[in-house]
């Protein structure tokens, strides 16, 4: 396969991979659950493994900064290595979710697999803690365990990381633009 026949099947698929009405109105829904905790004093916290931790700070920091609503990350070095540490690999998000999520604020879980025990243990202590609102993205099978704890579950039809992982930026990012009503904006 030539490499520019590559390139073009792999945007094509990706272009279908975006092409999912279901989307759309979870984008809204999650839109209004954003602006509703922060108007209560809420927050919303979010979670990512590698790939997906990166995108989760790019979200965080875009959606504080320029639609002015609260999200909080947690990829700090000495935080993932204390809890990790002293609580095994496995509970750190866990933990995170108990000393930092109060009643009433929103999470969202990012696992391009759908299956890491990282993310189903802390969707199972936001449960406990009272978030209100557990927003997942996932990919690879449809019946993973992250999206059996989610209330709304964005699910990517795929099991190539790249585009999975692509298609959950490109979702977030867009909420924050849905969030702030255009997407030309100056840096503030």
């Amino acid at each position: 396969m030539s490499e520019i026949k590559f390139l073009k099947e792999y945007f094509s698929n990706l272009k279908s991979l975006l092409d999912n009405e279901k989307y759309f109105d979870d984008l809204v829904k999650v839109k209004n659950i954003l602006k509703k905790s922060h108007s209560s004093g809420k927050k919303t916290m979010i979670f990512g493994n590698g790939g997906s931790a990166a995108i989760a700070s790019h979200f965080s920091v875009d959606l504080t900064k320029n639609a002015r609503v609260r999200c909080t990350n947690y990829n700090e070095s000495d935080l993932l290595t204390c809890f990790s540490n002293d609580y095994g690999y496995e509970r750190w998000v866990e933990k995170a979710i108990d000393f930092y999520g109060d009643k009433g604020d929103s999470l969202i879980l990012i696992s391009a697999g759908g299956n890491s025990p990282n993310m189903t243990n802390g969707a199972q202590q936001a449960k406990k803690t009272g978030i209100s609102n557990i927003i997942t993205f996932t990919g690879n099978d449809k019946n993973n365990n992250l999206q059996k704890l989610g209330d709304i579950n964005f699910w990517v039809n795929s099991k190539a990381y790249n585009h999975i992982e692509n298609i959950h930026q490109i979702l977030l990012l867009s909420l924050v633009d849905l969030i702030i009503g255009k997407t030309e904006y100056p840096p503030n």
